[in-house]
């Protein structure tokens, strides 16, 4: 326990500055007039006051953080934030158990976009507002916001850096200093985000709904604030305005830093995991628009705009949905599930395995039976004209394992509790990539609310495991772990 002590000191800090994010929902609902402030400001008291507290009885354990350390605070910083942050849902919404307000909260910061609140268009402003600001810092990390300003508060932040972002190569810099990567990719983020925002106003919606669904679309979130998402507007602009936003949010953000930086397409050209984003998704869209054209479902430009929009949104893991897509022949969605496994780029705020991991297995596969045919021959390992070490591609493979042992134990626990397969299948897909809506009782034209405590427990950590990438998680089970 004594151990822990360092990490709980850096933990309260960090809820102290998590605290004074509740300012921006606050002016919000000063702003529309909509009687939740109180809701904020108590939220805002409780969690700044625990943070102070803490840090009273732990700054004399103050100490540089060691790299094992990162895992745990990783670890308690999401699940902190998470009940400071369902607060106000749960002190606001008549009838809402902390289980489900802990559930949208965490549905918010993991960026899966799964919801268990009906009656969105009625919501207040502010909490809509909060919900989409949610997803919105947690898309880049919210490890990566705070290693921006760990310096001030005299803390490394390499360790939590590599226990927070995505992809098999760590390593890789864009500045010398963390601190600068992490505001640089904040710079592109928010610099993304405010284009998303005016296109969407352009587009028709009101400024509140455009800057919400710009939220949503660049941290990959997919909320809306309407029950019918995105199928509210029935507007072909915005559908187009958030698939193109929502592909640059699944590629990787140090590529659109570079990208930015040269003021050329180059960075795009050279990234092999846009290469094959691009043209997995834009073929996927193809062939399962003439499914639907060839099965006399819709006329081919209509299943080209509904299809594209969807699958974008699903393969990207955000979640964003235009129709009931579950009424589509099945291999259709369960397509788009696949798709939402593989698809998002590493350094993205997309989930899942990653590109870059499946494209590292592919190659192996082809290395391997060419090894057969030729067993005196040399193979290298290579993706996109680079030779990849032996230890990655164990890393991958070793992560690509637990990954789908995880999927499989999660769907056998929401089947022992009485769910269907189909629901409790896709609903852990869904929520292990961080994509949103499954099928089944969790469908596209339903959510999460129909599921049972255990069921929304059981969903709330496959959304956190699917987050932190299964190993940050996991390792803290091992008992290797917690020896010296």
């Amino acid at each position: 326990m004594l151990k822990l002590l360092p990490v709980i000191h850096v933990l309260s800090k960090l809820i102290m500055l998590f605290s004074g994010m509740f300012v921006f929902p606050v002016l919000v609902s000063w702003f529309y007039a909509d009687g939740t402030v109180h809701y904020f400001a108590r939220s805002a008291a409780a969690s700044g006051l625990l943070g102070l507290l803490l840090w009273v009885l732990t700054v004399r354990f103050e100490r540089e953080l060691k790299p094992r350390d990162g895992f745990i605070l990783v670890t308690l910083l999401w699940v902190s934030f998470t009940v400071a942050a369902c607060l106000p849902i749960w002190l606001y919404l008549p009838g809402m158990t902390f289980t489900n307000a802990f559930f949208e909260a965490m549905s918010a910061l993991t960026t899966t976009g799964a919801t268990v609140i009906t009656g969105l268009d009625r919501l207040p402003p502010a909490i809509n507002f909060w919900r989409h600001f949610l997803n919105w810092i947690g898309g880049m990390g919210i490890i990566v916001l705070a290693v921006a300003i760990l310096p001030l508060l005299g803390i490394g932040g390499m360790q939590l850096y590599k226990a927070e972002t995505p992809g098999p190569m760590k390593d890789s810099k864009l500045a010398p200093r963390i601190a600068q990567t992490a505001a640089n990719l904040w710079y592109v983020y928010a610099l993304l985000t405010a284009a998303c925002a005016l296109c969407l106003w352009l587009a028709g919606m009101t400024p509140f709904d455009a800057v919400c669904h710009a939220f949503a679309a660049l941290s990959l979130g997919g909320f809306s604030t309407h029950d019918a998402s995105v199928g509210f507007f029935n507007s072909l602009a915005i559908e187009l305005v958030l698939s193109f936003f929502m592909l640059l949010a699944a590629m990787n953000f140090a590529t659109h830093f570079l990208a930015l930086r040269g003021r050329s397409l180059r960075a795009y050209i050279q990234d092999v995991e846009v290469r094959y984003l691009l043209a997995l998704v834009f073929g996927s869209i193809l062939l399962l628009s003439l499914f639907l054209w060839w099965h006399g479902i819709y006329t081919l430009p209509t299943a080209l705009r509904h299809v594209s929009f969807n699958l974008i949104s699903i393969a990207t893991d955000s979640g964003f949905v235009s129709l009931d897509y579950a009424q589509w022949p099945v291999i259709v969605p369960l397509w788009m599930l696949f798709l939402s496994c593989i698809t998002a780029s590493s350094g993205s705020t997309g989930g899942g395995i990653k590109m870059i991991r499946t494209l590292v297995l592919t190659r192996q596969g082809f290395r391997e039976m060419a090894a057969l045919l030729h067993p005196r021959g040399l193979f290298p390992l290579m993706v996109g004209g680079r030779a990849i070490p032996q230890s990655v591609a164990f890393s991958v493979l070793g992560f690509i394992f637990v990954y789908f042992m995880s999927v499989v134990a999660l769907t056998f626990i929401l089947i022992a509790s009485g769910l269907d397969f189909m629901s409790a299948f896709t609903a852990i897909i869904a929520c292990i990539n961080n994509a949103g809506p499954g099928l089944g009782q969790v469908g596209p034209a339903s959510n999460y609310s129909v599921l049972t405590d255990f069921q929304i427990w059981v969903c709330s950590f496959a959304m956190l495991l699917g987050r932190l990438e299964v190993f940050t998680i996991l390792i803290l089970m091992t008992p290797t772990f917690w020896r010296k």
